[in-house]
């Protein structure tokens, strides 16, 4: 039989006192409730998909590069091996990582860029809600019910790993204080309220964090496959740059490649163990006996130094005008963009899209209905498929390179 709570500190979060699921399944002898949302989301066709959808570089560009998939994994790995060191439930971290990205559009950050002008009329688009809309309406592989049927623990991580969206009051907080509180959420199913102002469990904020370790680490790796950068340029930027000097000092003639790799393994081994190092301060500090203590504490538990955190703003900085913003990126961005306004425009005026998207397009009963499941059927897409149709209603396959 599946055991719980063995070796989890108590402010993890137990499978056995899970706050369960909308509908309830049979009993598993050998799997534990997150474990069985884990394997849910992989069999998912949405975590399928990311094989083919755009992280930084276009995955066409090449086949090294990472997308979607690929920097899932990543984040899960590390996401697991911080909450090993925390002894806080892996699966359910693994399970938040895995299913954090499955809201992402075609063609990366701009994709989503579009579909939130596109959908500004009709209450914006985010892709962590878009994310439960996927694992809550828009999977429908399960004879008994809608969505994936997960538990409200993975649920509330999809939604809040990043912080929570209002304060106590209601009001909007962070980017949302700007962009104000995406439409759909009142919408999505749950066994009880997401608790859209408190922080979520320890291993969400794992997940959270896992995120941007990965991605810091391999963009650099893909920057540099790309020929925008060498390692020569890390030298003098912050976080990364003393572990630069160290790798050209130990092995300066070795192979470009390798000395990028060992940068980045660095790079990886010394956040996560900077993360690990603070978040077991702050913990002591705030001192949580459950894992609802920590919803309410007020503050995130799991995060980088003051030290790392802002040479980390700095690095990212410098990300973003060396790769991000480089012309080399900006110019398949720009075209993928177009693409998708383009497909968003097409669907939104003839309904023309295949199966259940087109039935539901036409029995919707006004604009906004009918915007949504264009939305939901363009976020959907990966990349190679908006290409495709693109080329079906315009005979236009755009080049990026």
């Amino acid at each position: 039989m599946v055991q719980s709570g063995i070796g989890l500190a108590p402010y993890a979060s137990d499978p056995a006192k899970t706050r369960g699921r909308l509908v309830a399944p049979s009993a598993s002898p050998t799997r534990s409730d997150f474990q069985r949302d884990r394997d849910r989301i992989i069999h998912s066709a949405a975590f399928r998909r990311l094989q083919h959808k755009t992280q930084v570089f276009l995955h066409h560009e090449g086949h090294h590069y990472r997308t979607r998939l690929t920097h899932t994994l990543e984040v899960s790995q590390i996401a697991r091996s911080i909450a090993r060191a925390l002894q806080l439930n892996e699966d359910l971290a693994e399970a938040v990582a895995l299913a954090h990205d499955l809201g992402h559009t075609p063609f990366g950050h701009a994709g989503e860029r579009v579909l939130a002008d596109c959908m500004a009329p009709w209450g914006g688009f985010d892709h962590n809600v878009q994310a439960l809309r996927v694992v809550t309406v828009l999977e429908n592989r399960y004879a008994g019910h809608d969505g994936l049927n997960l538990t409200w623990e993975t649920l509330e991580g999809i939604l809040k790993h990043n912080g929570p969206l209002v304060d106590r009051a209601g009001n909007p907080v962070g980017r949302y204080e700007r962009e104000g509180i995406p439409a759909g959420i009142d919408a999505i199913p749950a066994r009880e309220d997401l608790m859209l102002w408190s922080h979520a469990g320890l291993e969400a904020q794992a997940a959270a964090i896992a995120d941007d370790i990965a991605y810091n680490a391999h963009d650099i790796d893909d920057a540099a496959r790309a020929g925008l950068l060498l390692i020569e340029d890390l030298v003098d930027v912050p976080m990364v740059g003393p572990i630069a000097t160290e790798v050209l000092r130990e092995w300066p003639d070795l192979e470009r490649g390798r000395q990028i790799h060992e940068v980045q393994r660095r790079l990886i081994t010394r956040t996560i163990e900077d993360v690990i190092t603070e978040s077991e301060a702050r913990i002591a500090r705030a001192a949580p006996q459950s894992a609802d203590a920590v919803r309410t504490c007020g503050r995130t538990l799991i995060g980088f130094s003051a030290a790392i955190a802002g040479e980390e703003r700095a690095f990212k900085a410098f990300m973003f005008s060396r790769v991000y913003r480089s012309e080399d990126v900006m110019r398949p961005v720009l075209t993928s963009e177009a693409v998708v306004a383009r497909l968003f425009d097409a669907y939104l005026k003839s309904g023309d899209m295949p199966g259940r998207w087109g039935r539901g397009y036409a029995m919707a009963e006004n604009d906004k209905d009918k915007a949504r499941i264009v939305c939901d059927f363009v976020a959907g897409m990966t990349d190679p498929f908006a290409l495709d149709e693109h080329q079906r209603l315009f005979d236009d396959r755009p080049e990026f390179r």
